[in-house]
């Protein structure tokens, strides 16, 4: 498999996917679909598992029927791996897909159907640092090489799905335009129960405080790491091969501290100033 990447109306994209524009771009949503739509490595996985189980009513053993990526087709892959596009349209709706597509990038179907998009924004530092480590089991992604390199290339766009700064300020932007739920990864941390009362009401369900409850248990990192069917052990091995790392690693807030050395961190807040001047979107967290 080539791990190069290309541009795509000006953003970077893994070859592998970039090859398949076509049908990715004119994917056909229905009225009802769902799209979480995240930057990677923002708690994608998380709020996919947390989404199956408002859906079905916090269910688990509904929640457990297959892998996540099997529940909620990664619309980009849907050529390198199963479900693929003819599964997926035979799927009954609403069905619930997955994207980490920048706004400008999403499939028109999605909007001309007024879909309701779930987005997550994680801090900028921490999302650097889970996407260094998460490039080195990636086979579609180059090699990230040292952190200084990838440093360099994250602030660029130069990496898989392109700039962190125009994805996050994108939808940020677009979310009074379209039917989009914002939400933060360090929310989700700090007060999961408040984040899940957002998408209940966001995805119109009307749950016990019991099932909201034990929504917020099986969606601990810790439970969801050891539950296969959601940690995404068994992502086809030609995409992710974990025989070198995993694919739920930390989920923390503040671990960019064990890997950017004070001056990389001071050039990485600098230029962070730069991008992010200008827009009211802002994280709780430091930069």
């Amino acid at each position: 498999m080539p791990r190069k990447l290309t541009s795509v109306e000006g953003v970077a994209i893994a070859e592998d996917i970039a090859k398949n524009w076509d049908q990715i771009k004119s994917f056909q949503a229905r009225p009802g679909d769902i799209l979480i739509d995240t930057y990677p490595k923002s708690g994608t996985t998380w709020i996919q598992e947390i989404v199956d189980l408002v859906m079905h009513d916090g269910n688990e053993q509904i929640s457990r029927r297959a892998p996540i990526f099997e529940r909620m087709p990664f619309i980009e892959l849907l050529h390198l791996m199963k479900p693929g596009m003819d599964e997926v349209n035979a799927m009954p709706s609403p069905r619930v897909l997955k994207s980490h597509l920048p706004i400008q990038l999403v499939p028109d179907s999605f909007w001309k159907n007024n879909c309701k998009v779930i987005y997550v924004a994680r801090n900028a530092k921490d999302t650097l640092t889970s996407f260094y480590h998460f490039d080195h089991i990636v086979q579609i992604h180059p090699e990230p090489g040292t952190i200084e390199e990838y440093m360099q290339r994250f602030m660029s766009g130069d990496v898989g799905w392109g700039s962190w700064y125009d994805h996050v300020k994108g939808f940020w932007e677009a979310k009074e335009k379209h039917n989009i739920l914002y939400l933060f990864f360090e929310d989700l941390k700090q007060n999961r129960l408040q984040e899940v009362r957002k998408l209940i009401e966001f995805l119109n369900k009307d749950l016990p405080e019991e099932v909201l409850t034990n929504i917020v248990r099986l969606t601990s990192f810790e439970q969801m790491k050891k539950n296969p069917m959601a940690n995404n052990s068994t992502f086809p091995k030609h995409i992710l091969d974990q025989s070198q790392g995993i694919f739920m690693r930390k989920g923390n807030v503040g671990d960019w501290k064990n890997l950017l050395t004070p001056d990389q961190s001071q050039l990485f807040e600098e230029d962070y100033q730069r991008q992010m001047s200008g827009s009211t979107l802002k994280f709780q967290t430091p930069v």
